[in-house]
């Protein structure tokens, strides 16, 4: 099996003379980069597919084609690939922090770092959204219906206060892994059952958002273990029986036990014990494919397609549930598509849906993009903002992006996030900083 570095991913908006040589000669896991782009091309596919609206009398009705075929409970065990991007962003996080620990960087200095490339990107999407969802307020839009809007575009935005609340205790956690890995893992697992139980058993599901911590935190220790290289180092029996066994346990759970829904879907937020297991599994499933993946990535429409996604991945991330609304929208509308959702005519349409939805990513971000790249920042005496700033910037955005799992994002908590991630980012950039052309890191 071939050797995996433990550098972080990144990738070049613009395609070198030679990409296959230039990725030939990098030290890079490329499979790292090829998994995170394989998470977003499913998430984005999945989401394609989940937005189906039809009229009912007057008005218009929304509904989810994919949760009426009797397949789709059980398919989510291939489709929920979450727990594959907490793995990857752990292996990131780790191999980024551990550079960052050879320069002295403070865990502070690390967390503004993260913060700022989770929150420019963030902003510009948040002001949009504001904006144009008060403008169909103002235009006599019903207002219960733009949070119905509102609340469809931001179902992605848990997403942040997960990856939010990683990057905070990475540093600490890390420490943790580094001379105990073992109990490290076992007590965040543990401590997710208990979070579990203790939702099950008292019937309060706000209990369970305690998990949103726990449950990722333990999923990122699978991304420690890879850039340890412990999962190439197994032998193939083992990896093969670590996601059979996994895949076996979540069977009981769900299927047996009825302890847990069949849709991992479901199971996603709040975030339960169910997503760690999908976690073994899919990093046991990498390392299996590692070796035709690696060879994969010697091709060169794959690296092409997986370095232009790559550079921009949180862009794409985070506007691509906007883009599919408003098209479908449009195409509702204007009665070009007016199939029932879940029909044969509509599932025909797909393709070409899909095919849409990306060519209006691939052009959006070309735009948006700037604000996901690095930042060159003005000198540490002007710009260091202080540890206590940076904890309350991720405090605030952590809470903001939380309470769209717990209450929905309706059109004030929309207008409430933005304002709160505006104020964040004002927190962790005190001083003057330039967006710069991304690099090897």
């Amino acid at each position: 099996m071939p050797k995996r570095s433990g550098r972080t991913t990144t990738s070049t908006d613009s395609e070198p003379a030679d990409i296959v040589e230039l990725a030939a000669s990098s030290k890079r896991d490329l499979v790292v980069d090829l998994a995170r782009v394989f998470c977003v091309f499913a998430v984005v596919m999945m989401h394609s597919l989940m937005v189906g609206l039809y009229r009912d009398g007057d008005s218009i009705g929304q509904i989810n084609p994919l949760q009426t075929q009797d397949w789709f409970a059980l398919a989510t065990w291939v489709g929920q690939i979450m727990p594959l991007f907490f793995v990857v962003g752990g292996f990131a996080g780790a191999v980024s922090w551990r550079s960052a620990m050879r320069r002295g960087t403070t865990p502070a200095e690390f967390l503004r770092s993260r913060l700022v490339r989770l929150l420019r990107p963030a902003l510009p999407l948040l002001v949009f959204l504001t904006v144009v969802l008060w403008v169909l307020v103002i235009c006599g839009v019903d207002r219960a219906l733009v949070d119905i809007v509102a609340a469809g575009v931001g179902m992605p935005l848990w997403f942040l206060a997960a990856f939010i609340s990683c990057q905070a205790f990475l540093p600490l956690v890390h420490r943790w892994h580094v001379s105990r890995p073992t109990a490290t893992i076992a007590a965040l697992v543990a401590l997710s059952v208990t979070v579990d139980a203790a939702r099950i058993l008292s019937g309060i599901q706000e209990i369970g958002l305690l998990n949103l911590v726990f449950v990722w935190l333990a999923v990122q220790q699978l991304g420690f273990l890879y850039a340890d290289g412990w999962f190439a180092r197994r032998p193939r029996w083992q990896l093969v029986a670590g996601a059979a066994s996994s895949y076996a346990l979540l069977a009981v759970l769900t299927y047996t036990l009825h302890i847990y829904p069949v849709d991992m879907l479901t199971n996603l937020n709040p975030a339960t014990v169910p997503l760690i297991l999908l976690g073994v599994a899919q990093v046991c499933i990498l390392h299996l494919l590692y070796p035709l993946l690696r060879i994969a990535m010697t091709l060169k429409p794959v690296l092409i397609a997986t370095f232009f996604v790559g550079s921009r991945a949180m862009t794409i991330y985070l506007w691509h549930l906007p883009i599919i609304v408003a098209l479908s929208g449009a195409l509702f509308l204007s009665g070009w598509v007016d199939s029932v959702p879940g029909s044969g005519v509509w599932w025909a349409t797909r393709p070409l849906f899909v095919l849409a939805v990306w060519l209006i990513l691939a052009a959006l971000s070309l735009v948006v993009v700037r604000w996901e790249r690095p930042t060159e920042a003005a000198p540490r005496e002007s710009r260091d903002p202080g540890a206590m700033r940076i904890r309350i910037a991720a405090l605030l955005a952590f809470v903001a992006f939380a309470a769209e799992i717990q209450w929905g994002l309706s059109l004030l908590l929309l207008t409430l996030t933005a304002a709160a991630v505006a104020v964040a980012l004002r927190l962790v950039t005190s001083g003057r900083e330039v967006t710069v052309n991304p690099q090897p890191s």
